[in-house]
């Protein structure tokens, strides 16, 4: 699974997101891949960041409280 979504407020820039089974070799836990590339260029990402797929519950209920503490401020 992948997907592309568009980096707001740049001109090209992109947000990548996948899953990647055993990142770090044999029997190492999956995770989601999140990178970011400023010039669209998903397979040379300025940023990226590993999230083990245990932990991702928790990480999308800071995200949620996180955008829902944005939009009442």
């Amino acid at each position: 699974m992948s997907k592309i979504i568009t980096f707001s407020g740049t001109e090209k820039g992109i947000i990548s997101i996948m899953k990647i089974d055993e990142p770090y070799g044999k029997g190492s836990g999956s995770v989601a891949s999140i990178s970011i590339s400023l010039a669209g260029l998903a397979d040379a990402p300025d940023w990226k960041v590993h999230i083990p797929l245990d932990n991702l519950d928790e990480v999308i209920k800071e995200l949620q409280d996180l955008k829902d503490s944005a939009e009442k401020n």
